[in-house]
């Protein structure tokens, strides 16, 4: 069985993401053709579409009982291809890349974890495909998995170089509300400037920067980060701004909550304007790191065995769906293709990296779930 040319049929149907992209494709056509992929392998198939259109497909595999249950996920979705030159859709294999929107970020991945979850029949402990919607967006997909399933350690095949990813920083996402009051602009001395105010916030955020910067490091990871991503505010020329709105990012690292990660802005703002400043959170999600486990071991020495060099551990700077799973949890690792153009229109993967995975992925199953 051909993980490639699994891939290549991946690849040729369009799951952009319709929350990234307004109209797209999402993960129906997709999740149909795995659903079917999986049936016809003798797998039993689950469904899960909390949100209509936004399908979520688990395979799970039985063993024949007392052995070491193993979880195998990718993610359906894509960023989108507007601007993409020619075909995003076509899977062309040029020179041993696999091109196409997805060949790297992560339907190269998906198709190794299907091949291989199929080709080890005699093993004791089950095998839990989760193949999910929303990973690009809101990882609605994994949390719907997770309240359904479980199992005792999780492979995750986002993108990695065939390095062993084992951990990432996490990230919130805020909102500032800046509360001033309006005056002619000829006499502002009446008014409060939201705006002026807000500019006090990006210079306290300016040192809470070089603070994180300051504050240690981690062996696989860059420091934490705040930035402001977008400001708004103000009425028009002649008038003092009654209000302004800041979006802020913050990325931080393991041993960081994103309730720590909140009081820390709360208490920043209170300090600078008291009252006239509020903070909403958006999203939060919790960093990833993986402790000293089996699936950790056993995924090193398969990938040693499969492409004859030491393995390597490495962290990721953005977030992956590793986070959610390891808080239920679940010992995780992550362990992808290689490739490169992630969200850009150069996309693709090696094509002996998606074979090699493969095997990875088939020793570990044969070892673990034995």
């Amino acid at each position: 069985m051909d993980p490639v040319a699994l891939a290549q049929q991946l690849i040729a149907i369009d799951s952009v993401n319709p929350t990234l992209v307004p109209g797209a494709a999402g993960e129906s056509a997709i999740a149909d053709y795995c659903a079917e992929w999986l049936e016809s392998h003798g797998f039993e198939v689950e469904r899960l579409e909390r949100d209509a259109g936004r399908p979520t497909i688990v395979g799970v595999s039985r063993g024949t009982g007392g052995g070491a249950s193993l979880l195998l996920s990718g993610h359906l979705d894509t960023v989108g291809v507007a601007t993409w030159p020619g075909d995003p859709f076509s899977g062309a294999v040029v020179d041993g890349r696999l091109i196409g929107r997805g060949a790297f970020d992560m339907k190269g991945g998906l198709a190794a974890v299907l091949v291989a979850a199929v080709s080890v029949a005699e093993r004791r402990g089950d095998v839990v495909v989760a193949l999910v919607a929303d990973e690009e967006f809101g990882s609605r997909g994994t949390e719907e998995v997770l309240e359904r399933y479980r199992a005792d350690a999780a492979i995750i095949t986002e993108p990695s170089q065939l390095e062993v990813t084992v951990a990432h920083r996490g990230f919130a996402w805020f909102r500032i509300d800046v509360e001033g009051i309006a005056a002619h602009g000829s006499m502002p001395e009446q008014g409060v400037d939201a705006i002026a105010h807000a500019g006090l916030i990006m210079r306290r955020l300016d040192e809470l920067q070089s603070a994180l910067s300051a504050r240690g490091t981690h062996p696989l990871l860059q420091p934490g980060t705040v930035r402001v991503s977008t400001i708004s505010g103000g009425v028009d020329a002649a008038t003092v701004a009654p209000s302004c709105t800041l979006t802020i990012e913050r990325r931080f690292l393991p041993g960081e909550s994103p309730d720590a990660v909140e009081q820390e802005l709360r208490d920043a703002l209170r300090e600078l304007l008291g009252e006239r400043a509020s903070l909403t959170r958006l999203v939060a999600r919790g960093a990833f790191e993986a402790g000293d486990s089996h699936i950790r071991a056993v995924v090193r020495d398969q990938l040693e065995a499969v492409t004859g060099v030491p393995a390597v551990e490495r962290g990721e700077p953005f977030w992956t769906d590793a986070g959610l799973v390891a808080e239920a949890g679940i010992p995780t690792v992550l362990l992808g293709v290689v490739g490169g153009g992630a969200h850009a229109d150069d996309e693709w993967a090696s094509t002996q990296s998606i074979v090699q995975l493969t095997e990875v992925l088939r020793g570990t199953i044969a070892e673990f779930c034995r």
